[in-house]
């Protein structure tokens, strides 16, 4: 099999279930400014989340956590370990139980943020409010295009805090969930968040939210049964009402250049930089597209296609690189003027990433015959295949052209570099794609991790690295990176993909919808690898058997899978080999310059290996989420 991965036999073997973590050595809460973070795996916190049971040990808390918060330097962004570790000292402090420490971080990174939220006017801020405040039984209120109609009722809280909201200008989400509040952020409507939500809400939440730097304060609901539950409506109203003069700092962040990364697929902006050749339009169904001349028709469905979902993490990582090179202006409070002064000609390198990214997609969807991509019908299930491949093919000539048309701008040189760059990821992901249609179609289904850690080295980590290598080559600097960046994203790209794996067994309600996709397309997965490897031999054959079995049920096979992989710990070894993949990476991290570029990476960890809620077992199924929000103003 076609080498790529770096890793060695060992990087499986062995593995044990996860520990309790250690809690860190922590200063003293005075000076806690928090020393370099090593991230945990994702552990269980339903003992962690408990509410203080009295308003006053709540406002005891809140107290200290405001004294503390008040004494920290604000220019950097806390992460959830760096809060962990002081929120664990205030608790330890005022003689209180571990139990409530997702609480107490809730309202430590209120304070953390109070001033910079305060600061941002209310038609600039987002008021998220769950559902589950109004009356369960005989609400009267119907949902529309605005929200919750609930202003002339009063019965709840909801049109209490909503009709004060609403007066101030503010924008407001009722949710079930908290998903969408990134995507209101990056798509540049708001620059805070204040809201009410349970702790399980708040703890998914927090990880982005609070990571990308983007100032937000919250009130945690006293209880998460979703019935019925109460708030400290006093702290709701002062949060809203909050108002002051700007702070003395304001906290680097991430969201200038995701919302530069983002806007570059907007229709207008990307007719701008990228001119429609053909006078083609935006596809509004099958009409419009029989409407155009057929020569255009191709170009309608990849620019469909290339402004529609994902989340640009490859764009923006090409420009966070090249602003962390250029000084790392980019992030700083008044960021928006130096991402908007990044020239065309970096912004189209940028973009040429995620059209050889968004190619690949068509042409794996026919080849996995995938139904779904972002919640809609794949290209080829939509349009025939013959026009998938044709699309994909097209957005990899525009690709190509993106970055040769600007040798002028950019500099031959470099242009010719980016230009191999992007060859070159466009070699191995074929191989290590072509890899995976071997396996799949072999007779022989078994498959060692190894193997299957090589494929994902060539499928996932090549597209990593030229985002990477073609921001360092934009940025025009003198040093060498090329052994430094290809280690840390062969690392990311291999856990990256591990943890998709995972994800497949939870069902991905904003990708493919459909779960255990993989195991029943019989593709190569490490979890897969690992299972036969951990298997008794008879127990070996009968995982092989039932994915070759099409006349049995698909979720009967599923569940049976399920239980074998819960029989071999494959859930719980694929984590602990994330974990491998991520101390690699932050290694290098640690070890990086400037440190612009290391706090990117070290954002680029916490967020491109986010943890699945929780490991999948035999007692949780795959399934599909629908969020329902309602949305005002």
């Amino acid at each position: 099999m076609t080498s790529g991965y770096d890793g060695d036999e060992n990087d499986w073997e062995g593995l044990t279930l996860a520990t309790a973590p250690m809690t860190p050595n922590t200063p003293a809460i005075e000076d806690a400014t928090p020393a370099k973070k090593k991230s945990r795996r994702r552990r269980r916190t339903a003992h962690l989340k408990d509410v203080p049971p009295t308003k006053e040990l709540r406002e005891q808390v809140r107290s200290r956590c405001y004294e503390v918060a008040s004494k920290l330097e604000k220019d950097q962004a806390l992460t959830k370990d760096e809060m962990e570790v002081i929120t664990r000292r205030i608790l330890d402090e005022l003689d209180q139980p571990d139990s409530y420490l997702g609480w107490t971080m809730v309202v430590f990174a209120s304070e953390f943020w109070r001033d910079q939220v305060a600061a941002t006017p209310p038609s600039r801020r987002l008021f998220l409010l769950p559902h589950c405040l109004k009356h369960a039984e005989g609400c009267p209120a119907d949902y529309d295009e605005f929200g919750l109609a609930c202003k002339e009722c009063g019965a709840c809280s909801i049109a209490d805090f909503r009709t004060v909201a609403d007066d101030m200008g503010y924008r407001v989400l009722v949710a079930e969930g908290s998903p969408i509040v990134l995507k209101i952020i990056i798509g540049g409507y708001v620059d805070a968040v204040i809201g009410v939500a349970c702790l399980n809400v708040l703890e998914k939440a927090i990880d982005k939210i609070l990571l990308a730097g983007i100032p937000c304060m919250a009130v945690p609901l006293l209880s998460s049964d979703c019935r019925n539950t109460s708030v400290d409506e006093d702290w709701v109203s002062e949060m809203v009402e909050l108002q002051s003069e700007a702070p003395a700092q304001s906290t680097r962040t991430y969201i200038h250049l995701m919302r530069a990364a983002a806007q570059m697929f907007e229709e207008n902006e990307l007719n701008r930089l990228v001119p429609r050749q053909r006078g083609s339009r935006p596809i509004d169904n099958e009409a419009t597209l029989g409407s155009l001349d057929p020569i255009a028709a191709t170009e309608a469905l990849a620019y469909d296609f290339l402004a529609k979902g994902g989340k640009h993490s490859r764009p923006f990582i090409t420009l966070a690189i090249y602003d962390a090179l250029r000084g790392g202006d980019g992030t700083l409070g008044n960021g928006q003027e130096h991402t908007d002064s990044i020239p065309d000609a970096v912004r189209r390198a940028a973009m040429a990433i995620e059209t050889f990214h968004k190619a690949s997609l068509v042409h794996d969807d026919i080849e996995d015959d995938d139904a779904f991509r972002y919640g809609v019908p794949t290209m080829h299930r939509r349009w025939g295949v013959p026009t998938a491949i044709n699309v994909g093919d097209y957005l990899i000539g525009m690709g190509y052209r993106l970055v040769s048309r600007e040798s002028a701008a950019l500099g031959a040189e470099t242009a010719a570099a980016v230009v191999d760059l992007l060859a070159e990821a466009h070699i191995k992901l074929s191989e290590g794609q072509g890899a995976e249609l071997m396996w799949r179609d072999a007779r022989d289904k078994r498959l060692k991790p190894i193997d299957a850690l090589k494929i994902y080295a060539l499928k996932t980590s090549p597209a990593f690295e030229a985002a990477f290598f073609s921001g360092v080559r934009l940025a025009e600097v003198e040093e060498d990176y090329t052994t430094t960046l290809k280690q840390f994203s062969r690392n990311l790209g291999v856990a990256f993909q591990i943890l998709n794996d995972l994800g497949d067994w939870q069902g991905d309600s904003h990708n493919k919808l459909e779960g255990c996709g993989d195991t029943l397309g019989g593709r190569p997965t490490v979890l897969w690898a690992l299972a036969l490897e951990g298997l008794a031999p008879n127990k070996q054959q009968e995982l092989i058997d039932l994915v070759d079995n099409t006349e049995l049920a698909a979720e009967i096979r599923v569940n049976r899978v399920r239980q074998l992989y819960n029989e071999a710990e494959v859930f719980e070894k694929a984590l602990r080999l994330v974990e491998k993949h991520q101390d690699r990476a932050e290694a290098i991290a640690d070890e990086i310059q400037p440190e612009a570029l290391r706090r990117l990476l070290y954002y680029l960890i916490d967020t491109v290996l986010e943890r699945p809620a929780e490991i999948p077992t035999a007692a949780t199924p795959p399934n599909t989420i629908e969020l329902t929000t309602t949305v005002s103003k």
